[in-house]
Order: structure tokens, then C-alpha cells, then sequence
């Protein structure tokens, strides 16, 4: 079976996010950090190189697959922040058209910077994917 490239891992959150150069990139994280906090109660954790990620779930493919990953969490990258919002609950696609400028692709929201979108939004988007993976998932959270 192969086996997961992102894990959970002792890396230092502030060490990661101090990396980011652009001050401005940095603050977002910052404030990405403390609505995810808001949300699930939990501290961020890295997961593999790149990921800040909060608490953590199961998951189990058709296949029979599974593996195990943060439930949300956002990797600051150099063209963008990407956040893992996008779980495919039923009012996601409403959210994203009230969001501001961003892009989207199959589990991922893609921003410039927070100041593009509307962070009551967010905020709705980070609860609803949580709130549907954990009915998803329920015995794996």
C-alpha cells in the first residue's frame, strides 16, 4: 500500500510561517491561523513540509484506502495561499460566489490575500468542510 507524503510532524508552526518573506503573506497567515484556531479549538500542527493543519480525521476510500490528515489547514506557497476548505459539502459552491477574488480547484481554495475576500465567508466555508467531513467521517474523527 502506499503510503501518505503529508504527516503529521513536530516541526515548529512559528519557524514555518517566520519562512514567509513577504510581510504582508505573513500577517494573513497569522490571521488564518487564529480563525482556524476559532473554528476547530485546536492548535496548528505542520503537517509535512508545508502544511499548518488543524486536528485530524480518517479517511476511507471506496477502494478501501485510507489515510489520515488534517481536517483544515492552509500551506502559504509563492503564487498564492491555498486553503483546504473545499470538502464538497452542498453549500459550498453558494459560499465561493460570496467569497471575493479567489480560485478553486477539486479540495482547494487558492487566494492572493485575505484582503481579496470577505473573512465572515471564510470562516463559513472552514465550518461547513469540517461540519461535512465530520458527518462523512464519522467514526474517524
Amino acid at each position: 500500500m502506499v503510503e501518505a507524503k503529508t504527516k503529521l510532524t513536530e516541526k515548529s508552526v512559528d519557524s514555518f510561517i517566520a519562512t514567509v518573506k513577504d510581510d504582508k503573506a505573513r500577517a494573513d497567515c497569522y490571521t488564518i491561523i487564529s480563525l482556524m484556531e476559532k473554528v476547530t479549538g485546536e492548535k496548528p500542527k505542520m503537517w509535512g513540509p508545508s502544511i499548518v493543519g488543524f486536528d485530524k480525521y480518517t479517511y476511507r476510500y471506496e477502494s478501501g484506502r485510507s489515510g489520515e490528515i488534517c481536517i483544515t489547514g492552509f500551506s502559504p506557497r509563492k503564487a498564492n495561499i491555498t486553503l483546504y476548505v473545499l470538502a464538497g459539502f452542498p453549500k459550498q459552491a453558494e459560499l465561493l460566489q460570496n467569497l471575493g477574488k479567489h480560485k478553486s480547484g477539486k479540495g482547494c481554495l487558492y487566494i492572493k490575500k485575505l484582503d481579496d475576500v470577505n473573512i465572515n465567508v471564510l470562516e463559513s466555508l472552514i465550518k461547513e468542510s469540517i461540519r461535512f467531513l465530520k458527518e462523512k467521517y464519522p467514526n474517524q474523527v
